[in-house]
């Protein structure tokens, strides 16, 4: 991709919301914070929202997981890749944010090269997804 990529973190606690905004700023990323679930749903329902999210799971407003749903229930025009935030850490669950739509999951307090891994996993998957979007624009106009 040419430009910067976006990510959206949706994050209600204040540290970990500074430090996520810092750490992704420090490494390149434009980044749009939001504090609760409902601010965090009007970003990705826009037309430009950004292509990557990092979704706290517990958030006023509406936790990750309804978003998520909410999101996916819809059909998709542009790609998004979600990674849910959460202090939980029993394998139930990841498994549930994973079966109910996100692409990723990590652990509070999170580690800054697994998250930088992660992302980078996001990206490669956004841009790929992007292409083949465009591929079947191009096909439906041409």
């Amino acid at each position: 991709m040419n430009t910067k990529m976006r990510i959206l973190i949706a994050e209600d606690e204040s540290i970990t919301r500074q430090l996520l905004e810092s750490t992704l700023t420090q490494w390149g990323y434009e980044v749009i914070v939001t504090r609760n679930g409902t601010d965090a749903l009007e970003v990705l329902q826009k037309e430009d929202r950004p292509m990557l999210a990092i979704l706290d799971w517990f958030m006023p407003g509406m936790d990750g997981i309804k978003i998520i749903r909410n999101i996916r229930e819809k059909e998709e025009t542009k790609p998004l890749y979600i990674i849910v935030l959460s202090m939980m850490t029993l394998k139930e669950g990841v498994i549930d944010a994973l079966r109910e739509g996100a692409d990723d999951y990590i652990t509070k307090p999170f580690h800054e090269e697994e998250l930088r891994a992660r992302l980078l996993v996001g990206v490669r998957i956004v841009e790929k997804m992007e292409k083949l979007y465009n591929k079947k624009i191009e096909l439906k106009c041409g």
